[in-house]
């Protein structure tokens, strides 16, 4: 899966960014490095759905 995703620069040389696609998913980092880790882990949380949920929604 591709996403767009917009990366920007902190004041205080950190970064954080958000996939536009997935509002409400935002991810920081103090690297750019650490920041692709967080992104990748927000956009897991965001994207899962929790078994009992899928399973109440007869999906």
């Amino acid at each position: 899966m591709r996403c767009k995703v917009v990366i920007r620069e902190a004041e205080e040389r950190s970064f954080w960014a958000e996939v536009p696609a997935i509002p409400g998913c935002p991810a920081q980092g103090d690297t750019f490095g650490e920041l692709l880790e967080n992104l990748y882990e927000a956009v897991e949380v965001c994207l899962s759905v929790p078994v009992e949920t899928a399973h109440t929604n007869g999906h």
